[in-house]
């Protein structure tokens, strides 16, 4: 068996390691673009604030470790196309490789949104784009150049706030523009503007309704960089700045597939069914190329470093001849912004309408432990679910990093996952300990509101 997968991130070398712990004799190539695989994108920020020194630990497993399955990784090599009627791929500067079955796991690219300047500066003027070890260590060179005291970035979403906190952290001036009204847009905004509010509280100059329109500067203008934007108030700003971060989100790296005929479904993903299948022959998709299922949604586009370890890991069983489906994607999230931190999993109000559901939300506030014991801190909650059956739906928690939001958001997730309502949410044995919760979890609490709220019949129970 001949099992080569095209991307050497979450998606490809999950399912290398899959086929490999079935079949240990079948033949793994691994082919890459680059020379970093398996190395941990979402750690970049934490390297870059110098939490993480040395960039190589960011590496998921080293080289020699992958090595030592057995996989032949073909690195530094770019596949230039895939000729799926023979079964093979092509590699640029010649040369081909034959398969029995293939994985594409090709990713994701950052977003280069319609900013004047952007397609025409580069790393070496001080203008970046995120979301790569080669992208980081270019940021890297830009950091330890001399003076560097400003920087601005552009996007306000989950890998923009990690950054403002990673570049405070070296002690730059930072700078944050957001065009939509508030910052973390994957929650409700009364929930961003705690977020917004740990920002300011940690130096950074939040700037929300503000449109990016140029990059000016570079090494043509002496280095000096500028962003012009413009303000609610639709006045016109000039921010300057030393390096220029714009990271304004990802779109999924199809064109590979797409040439060799593979359909492509939301967002511009590749097309595949629950087994990870794409309409080509013996040819498999994952991670941040391809659509996710959704629990809730169906067929939707959300690139999660969790979701591609597990489109993975079935794609590389099925390559192999099996049949396991992959279980669905809930977009469980979670950020930690100084000492805050955000989570969301399933949906919130308007993405249930959305969906064909009748929502209802309700907001909470309860301690992470009992008050009585020193150092409680209130969550805040809101808390979604169907009117019609009492289905919970969504949860979002903002609270402070000690607060155990990332585990605690793992309550819902769960419970949305098996089609759980508020009622049994709060029937759930969980444990309790004063300096730790409550008799009744904070999330049971939540759930409490919904359930007071609605009824088992659909109806709005009275207030």
């Amino acid at each position: 068996m001949r099992l080569v997968a095209v991307g050497g991130s979450d998606a490809g070398i999950s399912a290398a390691l899959r086929a490999r712990e079935l079949d240990p004799d079948c033949d793994l190539t691994v082919v890459l673009a680059d020379a970093f695989p398996n190395f941990s994108i979402c750690g970049i920020p934490y390297h870059v604030s110098g939490e993480v020194p040395d960039w190589r630990h960011l590496a998921h497993r080293t080289h020699a470790d992958l090595e030592a399955t057995g996989m032949n990784l073909r690195l530094d090599t770019r596949v230039a196309a895939i000729e799926a009627d023979e079964h093979r791929i092509v590699v640029e500067g010649g040369g081909t490789i034959d398969y029995d079955a293939l994985i594409v796991g090709t990713g994701a690219v950052p977003v280069r949104p319609p900013i004047e300047g952007v397609d025409r500066l580069g790393p070496g003027d001080g203008v970046h784009l995120l979301h790569s070890i080669g992208d980081t260590l270019e940021l890297m060179k830009t950091l330890e150049r001399n003076p560097m005291r400003r920087a601005v970035i552009v996007g306000a979403g989950y890998i923009g706030l990690e950054m403002a906190e990673g570049l405070r952290l070296r002690g730059l001036e930072v700078t944050q523009l957001e065009q939509l009204p508030e910052v973390l847009p994957t929650v409700d905004p009364d929930l961003g503007t705690l977020v917004h509010a740990e920002l300011v509280h940690n130096g950074v100059d939040v700037r929300c309704g503000t449109r990016v329109e140029a990059i000016t500067g570079g090494e043509g203008d002496e280095g000096r960089l500028a962003v012009r934007a413009v303000s609610p108030s639709g006045s016109s700003e000039i921010f300057p700045a030393d390096v220029v971060l714009v990271v304004v989100g990802v779109r999924p790296d199809a064109g590979l597939a797409e040439a060799a005929g593979a359909e492509l479904g939301a967002k511009g993903a590749i097309a595949v069914d629950r087994q990870m299948r794409t309409n080509l022959p013996d040819v498999f998709a994952a991670g941040d190329c391809a659509v996710t299922h959704h629990r809730l949604l169906g067929e939707t586009y959300l690139p999660l470093g969790t979701t591609a370890h597990k489109q993975g890991r079935v794609a590389g069983e099925n390559a192999l001849g099996g049949s396991r489906e992959f279980a669905g994607s809930l977009g469980t999230q979670v950020v930690k912004v100084f000492d805050l931190v955000a989570a969301r999993t399933g949906l919130r109000d308007h993405e249930a309408e959305a969906a064909g559901f009748e929502p209802v939300t309700v907001a909470a506030l309860p301690d992470d432990h009992k008050a009585y014991y020193p150092g409680s801190m209130p969550i805040e909650m809101r808390v979604t679910g169907d009117r019609r059956s009492g289905r919970l739906l969504g949860v979002q928690l903002v609270g402070h990093r000690g607060s155990e939001v990332a585990k605690r958001i793992d309550i819902p997730a769960t419970a949305i996952f098996n089609e759980m309502g508020a009622d049994e949410v709060s029937d759930l044995d969980l444990s309790y300990t004063p300096p730790l919760g409550s008799p009744w979890e904070a999330i049971q609490i939540g759930a409490q509101e919904l359930a007071s709220v609605v009824t088992e019949n659909g109806s709005t129970a009275a207030a």
